[in-house]
């Protein structure tokens, strides 16, 4: 404080005219406040939804999404290791997506740190390992041939021995998810990668394998194909996921169609449960939606035409009394918790059946 002429007492100095930092408890306690006032709103729009319908992201371990699932900010890889009891708690998601186990198998230790962070019929959506779902393998990059210049190494693609293996799967994803998760495992993605046309299995090969494939999957786990190539998207695809109660995962991705013109060709009615999963708006490259939408904590291209092309896929799954499961990305519209919320809203608007609150 420093003392005017004239003027009795001390003169506030200008740092004392903005009011002071609180105090870390009393900060802790404002970000509770706020995220339980999140959860009063999104738990009354959660009652307004038709029961059965799980609506989760890709994964939860996003720093940015502070405010919209997590209390205070915490760091990338705190939410990868405990972020789930905090995420599970949002009356919104009621699934959640395992993507790291498309690139390696999960060990059973995380399995089990998963399963005491997760409340009872909480069920995730996990992947299965890419060595069992890609039909090609990229190999070492091999030297530049004569004429193409300095750096111009290639990688070297080979055919994939494992492509919808049987035993593999069942050892390194089935096995896993049946013994220490079992209680936690939703349905099992099948995501198909794209692959060059030079490198890729004729259809009718493709179709042979993938239906041995499904005849063989264990029945007590629910699978959905994600199909990324547009030749493999026909009549006989749909029929050989319908003769085995495997699902089509109705994808928002950049080689396919929309979401509502794949249901045109697979309908929700073609297996006894129902998957959504958007990841990046049609056209567009992975790379650049990430650097535009991060750190994800805000709606930054909104797409009405696919909500309501997902919101009546769910309503057509609720008519139907099926489970649906949705899992958003955040490279999608901007923020995967936002974008849920969006669809929330839509499902509510359009639904006319009983809602979760009526059938508990």
């Amino acid at each position: 404080m420093s003392r005017s002429p004239g003027r009795r007492g001390p003169v506030p100095s200008q740092l004392s005219l903005f009011a002071p930092a609180p105090e870390p408890a009393a900060a802790e306690a404002l970000e509770l406040d706020a995220m339980a006032a999140v959860h009063d709103d999104a738990a009354r729009l959660a009652a307004r939804l038709p029961a059965g319908l799980h609506l989760g992201t890709s994964s939860w371990s996003f720093p940015g999404w502070q405010g919209l699932v997590y209390a205070r900010r915490r760091s990338t890889e705190e939410l990868a290791r405990d972020g789930l009891a905090e995420y599970a708690r949002h009356p919104l998601l009621t699934t959640v997506g395992i993507d790291r186990s498309f690139y390696a198998p999960i060990p059973d230790s995380d399995f089990l740190r998963y399963r005491a962070q997760l409340p009872d019929g909480f069920r995730c959506v996990s992947k299965a390992l890419h060595a069992v779902v890609s039909q090609t393998l990229q190999r070492a990059q091999t030297p530049p041939d004569e004429g193409e210049g300095r750096g111009a190494h290639r990688a070297r693609v080979e055919p994939n021995p494992d492509f919808l293996s049987v035993p593999l799967f069942l050892s390194r994803v089935a096995a896993p998810l049946l013994s220490v998760f079992r209680a936690h495992a939703g349905p099992v993605l099948l995501e198909l990668p794209p692959i060059a046309p030079p490198d890729r299995l004729p259809p009718r090969a493709f179709f042979e394998r993938l239906d041995a494939f499904l005849g063989a999957l264990p029945r007590e786990l629910a699978c959905a194909v994600e199909l990324r190539e547009r030749a493999y998207f026909t009549g006989e695809y749909r029929e050989i996921l319908g003769a085995h109660g495997v699902a089509h995962a109705y994808s928002y991705w950049r080689n396919m169609p929309s979401p509502g013109a794949q249901a045109d060709v697979v309908p929700v009615s073609n297996a006894p449960f129902a998957l959504v999963r958007l990841s990046l708006k049609p056209g567009r490259r992975y790379e650049a939606e990430l650097r535009r939408f991060h750190p994800f904590n805000r709606i930054v291209e909104p797409d009405p035409a696919m909500r309501a092309e997902v919101a009546r896929i769910l309503c057509e799954a609720a008519a139907l009394r099926i489970e649906s499961f949705v899992l958003v990305n955040n490279k999608a519209e901007g923020s995967a918790p936002l974008t849920v919320r969006a669809i929330a809203e839509e499902v509510a608007a359009a639904w006319q059946g009983p809602t979760a609150r009526e059938t508990r």
